[in-house]
């Protein structure tokens, strides 16, 4: 790495008459000593020798390392960084990118925004922290958290920060959700919401629980993807919508179309459904609702015509956010599992209507049938990597992690196999074809051992290899 110091108040080369530097016109002024001929990096000045010369001497030592990171480049605060380094090059799809961009600019930039790269120490994520969580629950403070970290790691790519200083401040924890348990519902309760719902909304519940679904593949699932002559189900896309409120289409959660088994009874009410709505045929475009700017995202882009099972009354696609509010929630409401706690007041021009407020519960929206689904599966003894597979989990690891509870009987089969395995009395079963059983068989041919047997009496028998490979009989009257 090239550099050298330069003194801005003596020129380079003496005098030839007097042997002396002579005085440049900056001198006096400013800070005299100068480092330069760094690639990459703005000259910086000291004021004595001795700084400029550390300074160098460190950035060649980090250079040579590759951790140079020049201060100055840290200068730029956590906003304008955000704004215009880190936000232009996510590549995240829609239903990812507007959450994101919402807890970004709600919390992050608010709190931290005007903070320097550079300044980000101990005493500035405290604080962020304390206020982050005087804002928002724990849990969503913990997503938020990951993204300051996924921004300071970005920075430390770019050069701007050497380290980050999350993981460098480890004395600050990350907010933390409170471990919960996931909820299933029993079937007294899932039959009483299904009766409350709209008839045509009623088949929504089955594919939540027969089929595990989240809601997004529910409403973006098609009458194609039901294979009545394989007994299958394929998953293969879902409904979202972007955070201007625009439908498109999409892979599952995690890329990950999959197969779930459909059983006979769900089959018959998927025919009865079919019969009662006919599928509506849907064009939205894949992945992204925006308008293509390339040939590429053309292809990419390129819109999918879906015959939807479940639609509206007038024929479309379900927006999620009217649904659970018209549909889902009164449903809970009428089979007490929420309660109403207010009234809204809407007017559309000279017409005033009236919707109810219903309690929070996240446990009890759709995705509870998920959970249903899955314990019904694991109390039926399935495996743990078929489930897994079927709810289109990334590994059979995350599927106990949120289902182990929902397993009867968990630690004490294991218990009662070793149990029985030690047990005092238990019988020793001697293979076919060993040479013990042939033994054994010679040893009951013999008159003594009848009698002893047919005397009822307890006998213990010894054996002892010999030192020719056969066996030592001891018969042993108890």
């Amino acid at each position: 790495m090239a550099g050298y110091i330069e003194d801005r108040w003596l020129k380079k080369r003496p005098d030839k008459k007097t042997g002396k530097r002579e005085r440049t016109a900056l001198y006096g002024k400013g800070l005299r000593y100068r480092v330069k001929g760094i690639p990459g990096v703005q000259d910086r000045s000291f004021a004595t020798s001795e700084d400029a010369k550390q300074w160098l001497a460190s950035a060649k030592t980090d250079s040579g390392r590759g951790e140079f990171v020049d201060p100055r480049d840290g200068s730029i605060s956590v906003t304008d960084y955000i704004v215009k380094h880190w936000w232009p090059g996510r590549t995240d799809e829609p239903s990812t990118a507007g959450p994101m961009r919402s807890r970004i600019w709600n919390h992050i930039i608010p709190l931290v925004g005007d903070i320097a790269l550079k300044d980000i120490d101990a005493s500035a994520l405290r604080s962020f922290k304390a206020a982050l969580l005087g804002r928002v629950e724990d849990s969503t403070g913990e997503v938020i958290w990951g993204h300051l970290t996924s921004i300071f790691n970005s920075a430390v790519d770019d050069k701007r920060l050497l380290r980050n200083p999350i993981k460098v401040h480890r004395s600050i924890k990350p907010p933390r959700a409170a471990e919960t348990k996931a909820k299933a519902w029993a079937r007294a309760v899932v039959d009483s919401v299904r009766f409350h719902l709209q008839e045509r909304y009623q088949f929504a519940v089955d594919l939540g629980l027969g089929l595990g679904l989240r809601q997004g593949e529910a409403f973006g699932l098609g009458e194609e993807d039901f294979d009545f002559k394989a007994g299958v189900v394929n998953v293969r896309r879902q409904l979202r919508w972007d955070a201007k409120g625009r439908p498109y289409f999409c892979l599952p959660k995690g890329g990950k179309t999959r197969q779930v088994p459909l059983s006979p009874a769900l089959a018959d009410r998927a025919r009865r459904h079919f019969r009662r709505f006919p599928s509506t045929p849907c064009t939205l475009p894949w992945r992204n609702p925006e308008a293509p700017t390339s040939p590429l995202e053309e292809r990419q882009r390129k819109p999918i015509t879906v015959q939807l099972v479940l639609t509206t009354s007038h024929g479309n696609r379900i927006y999620y956010k009217t649904w659970n509010e018209r549909s889902w929630k009164p449903a809970l409401a009428a089979a007490d599992v929420l309660k109403v706690v207010g009234e809204k007041v809407q007017r559309y021009g000279g017409r005033v209507r009236r919707y109810p407020v219903f309690e929070l519960s996240r446990s009890d929206m759709f995705h509870v049938l998920r959970h249903t689904y899955a314990s019904v599966q694991l109390e039926a003894g399935e495996s743990v990597v078929s489930l897994s597979t079927w709810l289109g989990h990334s590994s059979p690891k995350i599927t106990l992690d949120h289902y182990a509870h929902f397993m009867p009987g968990a630690g004490f089969r294991g218990l009662a196999a070793m149990d029985a395995w030690l047990e005092l009395d238990h019988q020793r079963k001697i293979p076919q074809k060993s040479l013990l059983a042939g033994w054994t068989n010679k040893l009951t041919m013999n008159p003594q051992v009848k009698d002893l047997i047919g005397s009822g009496a307890n006998m213990k028998v010894k054996y002892k290899e010999t030192s020719r490979g056969g066996l030592a009989v001891n018969v042993i009257e108890c």
